[in-house]
C-alpha cells in the first residue's frame, strides 16, 4: 500500500540499511560497464546518474605522482606497456585509455588531482583505494601525496580511503587521524576468517568500515559488523539478483560497475547512458 501510494504521488521510496541510514550507490571505477574504467568520462557520467560515491584506484608514477588506474601495469587499460611505477607522469600523458573492447579513447590516464577537481564541483563522496605496486609493496609516500591532494581540494571529509593492505590504512590514520578508512576483504579471506575474525581485522587496521566481496557477505557477517559499529560496503555488485540480495541485507554502500541498475532498484531515477 505504501509503495503504491508513493508511486501514485511520484515519490521514490528510499531503501534503508540495517544501520538505519540510506543505502548509497558507488560507481565502481566510475561505472566500468558503462564507460572506460577510471576515466574522466566515467566519473562525469556517474555524477550525472546521481551516484552517491565515485570509486577509484590510485597508483604512483615513477616521479611520485598519484594517478587513477586500477592495474599496476599499463597493458590492459591503456595504449602503453609496462609498470605504472616505472613511467613518469609526462609519459602517461601521451598514452590513451582503452574502452572495454580494446579501442583507444581520446583520454589519457587521469592524474588524481584531475578527478578530485571534478569531484569537488559535485556532491558525491569518494571511495579512494590506495593500491600496492606489482610486487605487493607499498608505494613510498603515496599515502602522504593522496592526503595532501584531498586536503588541497577540501575533500578529506567526503572521502573513504580504502585498501586491502592494513598497513596502508594504519599509515593513513597516522598521517591524518581524521581520515575515514575501509578495509577491503576478498571472498577467500572472508570465507576462511569468519564474521568475528573479520571484525577484529577491521578494528586492528583502525578502519571504521568493512568493504567485502558481495559473494562472502551474509546476515552473520552483517550482524557482527553492526555489533561492532562498522559500516559495510559490498563489492562488486553487477547483476540484479545480487544487487537485490545486498539491498535486502541492508548494507550501507553498494559498489557496482552498473550504478544505473542499482539506483533503479532503489527507486532512484537513473537513466542508462
Amino acid at each position: 500500500m505504501i509503495a503504491r501510494l508513493a508511486a501514485l504521488l511520484g515519490i521514490a521510496l528510499v531503501a534503508l540499511g540495517a544501520g538505519g541510514g540510506r543505502i548509497d550507490v558507488a560507481a565502481h571505477r566510475g561505472g566500468a560497464l558503462l564507460w572506460p574504467e577510471n576515466s574522466l568520462l566515467a566519473f562525469r557520467g556517474a555524477l550525472g546518474l546521481g551516484a552517491d560515491w565515485l570509486e577509484l584506484d590510485v597508483h604512483a608514477t615513477a616521479d611520485g605522482e598519484a594517478v587513477v588506474i586500477h592495474d599496476a601495469t599499463l597493458d590492459r587499460t591503456t595504449t602503453g606497456q609496462g609498470f605504472v611505477a616505472s613511467t613518469p607522469l609526462a609519459d602517461l600523458g601521451r598514452l590513451r585509455l582503452r574502452a572495454r573492447d580494446g579501442t583507444p579513447t581520446g583520454e589519457p590516464v587521469p592524474a588524481l588531482d584531475q578527478v578530485l577537481e571534478l569531484a569537488a564541483g559535485g556532491r558525491a563522496g569518494l571511495l579512494l583505494e590506495i593500491k600496492l605496486a606489482a610486487d605487493r609493496a607499498r608505494y613510498p609516500g603515496l599515502e602522504d601525496r593522496v592526503l595532501a591532494l584531498l586536503r588541497a581540494r577540501s575533500l578529506l571529509a567526503r572521502t573513504l580511503v580504502m585498501s586491502f593492505d592494513a598497513e596502508t590504512l594504519r599509515r593513513v590514520r597516522d598521517l591524518e587521524p581524521a581520515a575515514r578508512t575501509v578495509l577491503l576483504v576478498g571472498r577467500g579471506v572472508a570465507g576462511r576468517a569468519g564474521p568475528d575474525a573479520l571484525v577484529r581485522a577491521v578494528r586492528d587496521a583502525g578502519a571504521g568500515h568493512l568493504g567485502i566481496d558481495h559473494r562472502a557477505l551474509d546476515a552473520a557477517v552483517l550482524k557482527a559488523a553492526r555489533a561492532a559499529g562498522l559500516g559495510v560496503a559490498a563489492w562488486t555488485v553487477n547483476e540484479e539478483p545480487a544487487a537485490r540480495a545486498v539491498i535486502d541485507l541492508g548494507v550501507d554502500i553498494v559498489i557496482s560497475d552498473r550504478p544505473d541498475l542499482v539506483l533503479g532498484l532503489l527507486g532512484r531515477a537513473a537513466t542508462r547512458p
